[in-house]
This record gives C-alpha cells, structure tokens and sequence, in this order.
C-alpha cells in the first residue's frame, strides 16, 4: 500500500508492530513451541524437556524456559528437596496460547496436501532447472 493511500507513515506502522513482532518472534520461535506443546499436560521438569525435545541443547533449554517464564507464559517451581526438584508450567495464558497451535497444527495437516501440490506447480513453472536433476 502506498503512503498516500493509508495516510500512515512507516514509522506509524513500524511503532505499532513491533511490540506484536516482538511477541510474535518469541512465542512462534521453534524451541518455543516444542516446549510449549511438552508442557502442556502439566508440569513437566527441565529432565524430560530435554529428553523430550530433539536437538536442544541444555543451555538452548534453560536460556528459552528463562523468557517463557520472563514473559509470564511459563511458571518455574522449585520444591525443597534433595535434590531440588524444579518443574515448569504452563500459566493460563500459554495454555490459551497452546490451543491458538493446536488450531495452527490442524490447518497445517489439513492442508499440507494442497500447499504441496501448490509448491510443485510454481517450481515447474519457475524453476524447470530443478526438475532436470
């Protein structure tokens, strides 16, 4: 859209989005969502999200569960034990969160067909070179 259209300014635009691409790059990031989807039964300790969680190193682990739990979308509890025993949890928000995913994952199953069938036309059509090999 061309400025004299809207009547807005990037710097308008660009204000108002960033605090929703911000957002947006956190929660939709891939350490975020599979974490985000293993603790969505209930708590769930650092231990089985890093078994639970292919290719995530511990400190890959600890530093995305540290701004989930800065962002109020994860709650981390630590019980007195011998050792200490920590768990994560979901807050209500993340949870609300969860099933916005679960939404996206049904979409995407739904219509991964077609979005592959979509992809195989373009790159015919576009890029021959690559059907050659």
């Amino acid at each position: 859209m061309s400025q004299r259209n809207t009547g807005a300014t990037s710097q308008v635009v660009n204000a108002h989005a960033c605090p929703v691409r911000e957002v947006l790059d956190r929660v939709a990031g891939k350490w975020s969502v599979q974490i985000l989807v293993a603790a969505s039964h209930g708590p769930i300790r650092f231990t089985e999200l890093e078994r639970g969680i292919e290719g995530i190193s511990r400190r890959m682990l600890a530093l995305t569960l540290r701004n989930l739990e800065r962002d109020g979308l994860v709650t981390r509890t630590v019980h007195p034990t011998v050792p200490p025993r920590v768990e994560y949890e979901l807050t209500s928000v993340a949870l609300e969160l969860h099933e916005t995913l679960q939404g996206l994952t049904e979409w995407a199953e739904r219509n991964r067909h077609h979005i592959a069938r979509a992809r195989a036309v373009y790159d015919a059509e576009h890029r021959p070179e690559l059907l050659d090999v």
